[in-house]
């Protein structure tokens, strides 16, 4: 998925075909490297709350949690 900045053109690649495994590894770091502080704390908490299970669930939502997140930063989809 890339992602483009309408203020200055900027595109990134935002995610690739394996970005769920990199989530189910990394867990919160994965989001904390990306700048989705929101979901890093959230992934931490339900977590911990869960004894892991939330660990397991949490990469089935990684595109959608990183399209909604570049969406309403204003950024753009490339396709």
């Amino acid at each position: 998925m890339k992602f483009k900045n309408p203020s200055n053109g900027y595109v990134e690649i935002v995610s690739g075909k394996l970005s769920w495994l990199w989530v189910f590894l990394l867990g919160p770091i994965y989001w904390l490297v990306k700048g989705v502080w929101k979901h890093a704390l959230l992934h931490l908490i339900l977590a911990s709350i869960t004894i892991g299970v939330a660990h397991l669930i949490y990469p089935f939502f990684t595109y959608s949690i990183l399209r909604k997140h570049y969406n309403s930063i204003g950024w753009k989809i490339v396709k």
